[in-house]
């Protein structure tokens, strides 16, 4: 029997209570691969939930912090004023989390992949886990009928491809007419968007066969018709999702940050592509949003990224959703 002193009690007890649990995450992540990180023994974060008769799957894909926040959200206005409207709402002034949001949606006839994620490049660092994902949450990469791209920058279609050959084999494709024109144009190199094409032209291009492109309202299927969003990208598309008097936008990246970008919408991001266009269908969604009282779901909002938003002064507060679709 061992005998546990004060002095470990009062300096080490916390310490000593948690090696238990950090001794069988280590056990089993040696038992399941011996290249595995620690990190990876548990499966990835997911959030499920019923909208009418649909089933809805939030993954967490991964997060990562960053410093200088100012050099991505505001950057028209002085790095002050940022700081001090992050400060006012308990943040950090010199960091920020931005994490990853994939969502599955069960229709009971279709299952719908929207965005997938940083892709296998990113799992060195931690990331792309939508598969793991999916798995935790009781489906197969084969289950996926239909994958739907809001937009085609690195972190949405990253997971399209695995080890060269499509992710997704048994998917179809929808995605919008005017991103992929754009992203595919031969006068995107020498420009900044050629790094941006590249990744298309890998993990999009190959697929343009099994591809429909859509333009404003249309119809994925019943129940899930797009909406024009540009401004973050040439042709970034939303999603609104209708099913038995209940309804949901997947807002993709319409908004990226849960307090900049939502309680100041007007201030510029580094990665809207056009900072004028982007701005101003952040105004439209989220005045629709919060008029109409529907839930969004936001790609960058915190996990698991669904929520409501009221107007306050020139902008929105955002409010995370609690039990209302448990009800």
């Amino acid at each position: 029997m061992i005998t546990l002193n004060r002095r470990l009690l009062l300096g080490g007890g916390a310490a000593a209570l948690a090696a238990p649990s950090l001794m069988t995450r280590a056990a089993f992540a040696q038992a399941a691969d011996k290249t595995m990180d620690i990190d990876h023994a548990m499966p990835p974060e997911t959030h499920r939930f019923k909208l009418g008769g649909f089933q809805v799957v939030v993954i967490k894909d991964g997060a990562r912090a960053s410093d200088k926040p100012q050099e991505t959200f505001g950057t028209n206005q002085p790095p002050e004023t940022v700081a001090e409207l992050l400060q006012a709402n308990f943040l950090p002034a010199d960091q920020f989390v931005n994490s990853f949001a994939p969502v599955l949606v069960d229709t009971g006839s279709e299952v719908i992949l929207f965005d997938t994620g940083l892709g296998e490049a990113a799992r060195v660092n931690g990331m792309g886990r939508l598969v793991e994902g999916l798995t935790a949450a009781g489906y197969k990469r084969e289950d996926v009928s239909i994958v739907v791209i809001t937009h085609m920058h690195g972190d949405h279609i990253g997971g399209l491809m695995e080890s060269g050959k499509p992710a997704f084999p048994n998917a179809r494709y929808v995605a919008g007419q005017a991103e992929y024109d754009f992203w595919v144009d031969p006068a995107r190199a020498g420009t900044p968007a050629e790094g941006g094409q590249k990744g298309v032209l890998a993990n999009v291009k190959p697929l343009a066969e099994k591809t429909t492109f859509i333009a404003d309202g249309a119809d994925v299927v019943t129940g899930v018709t797009a909406m024009a969003a540009f401004g973050h990208s040439p042709g970034h598309m939303i999603y609104r999702l209708e099913s038995e008097g209940r309804q949901l936008v997947l807002a993709a990246d319409t908004a990226n940050h849960f307090v900049l970008s939502l309680q100041r919408p007007d201030w510029e991001v580094k990665f809207d592509m056009d900072k004028a266009a982007a701005a101003a269908t952040r105004k439209r969604v989220f005045d629709m949003i919060a008029t109409d009282k529907l839930a969004f779901l936001g790609y960058h909002m915190p996990f698991p990224a669904v929520g409501y938003v009221e107007k306050v002064d020139t902008g929105y507060r955002y409010v995370p959703k609690a039990y209302q679709f448990d009800l």
